[in-house]
């Protein structure tokens, strides 16, 4: 803080470094003579300052520090509330250490003042909303599972035409040709073992959340719509002869689609910004960690599937689920079901 240098012949009080008391909150003050400007004067044409003088004569009791702040902003706040009370004070930099001096016999007044200030003024915390739970979830995930494995298990048994990948894997140009089943059925198809292993295990996790909180069938079937449109994203960005498969779009839109509905429900409303974030941000986090891979990963895929899923749960977030009751989940489930079907008769008839 820059200090306008007052002049020469004025006389400033200052803290003696002798006679100061030995405790850290209390200081001695003592007698200062000052020499004083009164005001302007015109002497030949030129201003000059007529010069008063006064004996301000301070008391040998010493002064108590009753509050200490690293920062400017509230000891001045502190300050100007003791003021208005008029109770005298003063404020001290003393290294990086703001501090509050006031005289000892009004020492109890002045912090009497001040945590009545800070009790009026002490901000109200705001509660996050909470999450109504739907369902346990699980019955989603073994849905889900049971549909992801059940291509493969079909395959093993020899009960499907050998052609069957290839009617149901998500090609670019196809799908722009009108062929709209295959963003549907590529979320059930698998290169291998590994690839159907992980897509298990991260869409039973992201999906369980879904599941509890927008319910297994609604929160499912939004999950598989959200897929297929991310795969319809990716067909439109993607040149004609490319094509992918692996229901991973999906398992991302899973991801997006929960951390979006618990933000926008206002579940950490009031905290500060950075928590009040910590969904979308934790959802992009696990989105970078996971869904980056190796140059087999179709990564645009799974920013593609992100990005529709976090609009579903921007939207869901406006409606309340428990509207939809039992009834309205199982007809979501119904209707998740019969996506997949009439899309494999498309693919497969």
């Amino acid at each position: 803080m820059h200090q306008k240098q007052p002049p020469a012949n004025i006389a400033v009080a200052a803290w003696p470094t002798a006679g100061v008391n030995s405790s850290a909150n209390t200081k001695m003050r003592r007698c200062m003579k000052l020499r004083y400007p009164i005001l302007p004067r015109v002497k030949a044409g030129a201003p000059h300052w007529v010069w008063g003088t006064a004996l301000m004569i301070e008391d040998e009791l010493p002064w108590v520090c009753i509050r200490r702040t690293h920062s400017r902003n509230p000891v001045y706040e502190w300050s100007l509330v003791l003021t208005a009370v008029a109770i005298d004070n003063e404020v001290e930099l003393v290294g990086d250490t703001w501090g509050l001096w006031v005289h000892p016999d009004q020492a109890r007044s002045a912090e009497t003042q001040l945590d009545q200030y800070d009790g009026e003024n002490r901000p109200v915390p705001v509660r996050g909303t909470p999450l109504p739970t739907i369902d346990s979830g699980w019955l989603g995930v073994a849905g889900y599972l049971m549909v992801i494995w059940a291509l493969p298990a079909f395959a093993s048994f020899g009960l499907l035409d050998p052609g069957w990948r290839a009617e149901g894997r998500m090609q670019a140009g196809l799908v722009a040709d009108g062929e709209w089943w295959r963003t549907v059925t590529a979320l059930t198809l698998h290169a291998d073992l590994g690839h159907i292993v992980a897509n298990s295990l991260f869409g039973a996790l992201f999906g369980l959340f879904v599941g509890r909180y927008l319910g297994s069938g609604f929160g499912w079937l939004l999950v598989l719509i959200s897929g297929a449109l991310g795969n319809a994203l990716n067909a439109w960005l993607r040149p004609e002869a490319f094509s992918s498969i692996g229901a991973s779009t999906a398992t991302f839109a899973a991801l997006a689609l929960g951390a979006a509905f618990v933000w926008r429900r206002g579940y950490f409303k009031g905290a500060a910004w950075r928590r009040s974030f910590a969904p979308i941000f934790g959802g992009i986090a696990l989105l970078t960690f996971t869904g980056v891979g190796d140059g087999r990963t179709d990564v645009l895929a799974h920013f593609a599937g992100f990005g529709v899923g976090l609009c579903a749960g921007l939207l869901a977030a406006g409606f309340d689920i428990r509207r939809l009751g039992r009834s309205g989940q199982h007809i979501s489930a119904v209707l998740a079901l019969g996506l997949l079907a009439v899309a494999w008769n498309q693919a497969v008839g």
